[in-house]
């Protein structure tokens, strides 16, 4: 119940519909605005509540407020700490806006982990593999307290993401 955010590692272009359709609520998802073109629609994108970052121009901060807003509006809010896709499917070290957006909104962070979806499709497939298993992997919320490191002064953001990427790799496929 309440904002969170779900934090989780980012293999294939179906991590995020994988991810959303694994949470009994409506979930908000943030996205690359590249993502808007004609080949996704972009009225598809709006109707679903993604919200657009422009990665390329530095800080996007309305794509910021529009997160911390959609939090205190007690959303779910899925983000891939490592930014984009892994090339090899292992897992990448992750950049520092996951971090931001915990520390700013001081909102819980659920770790997920996905096994067999850059199996299933990792980038630069054209088409997915059916048939592949893909598991994903929830833990309990982290804290604030478990994530944010207040007093790191300029890296404050950066060790946060590190702090809830390592809980991300402490998460093993079922047995």
């Amino acid at each position: 119940s309440g904002g969170f955010l779900l934090a989780a590692n980012h293999a294939s272009q179906l991590d995020p519909f994988i991810v959303g359709s694994q949470l009994p609520r409506q979930v908000t998802f943030f996205a690359r605005k590249t993502l808007w073109t004609p080949v996704v629609p972009a009225w598809w994108l709006n109707a679903v509540g993604v919200i657009p970052v422009d990665r390329d121009g530095g800080s996007d901060v309305t794509a910021i407020k529009r997160v911390l807003h959609a939090l205190k509006l007690q959303k779910i809010i899925i983000m891939f700490p490592e930014g984009t896709r892994s090339r090899d499917g292992r897992l990448q070290t992750p950049k520092p806006g996951v971090g931001l957006f915990a520390c700013r909104a001081q909102v819980p962070v659920v770790p997920a982990r996905l096994f067999g979806s850059f199996e299933a499709l990792g980038k630069g497939g054209k088409l997915p593999r059916f048939g592949t298993r893909v598991t994903v992997v929830f833990w309990a919320p982290l804290a604030p307290a478990d994530y944010d490191a207040p007093a790191a002064g300029k890296e404050r953001y950066q060790i946060a993401s590190e702090n809830i990427m390592a809980a991300i790799a402490r998460l093993r496929p079922p047995v």
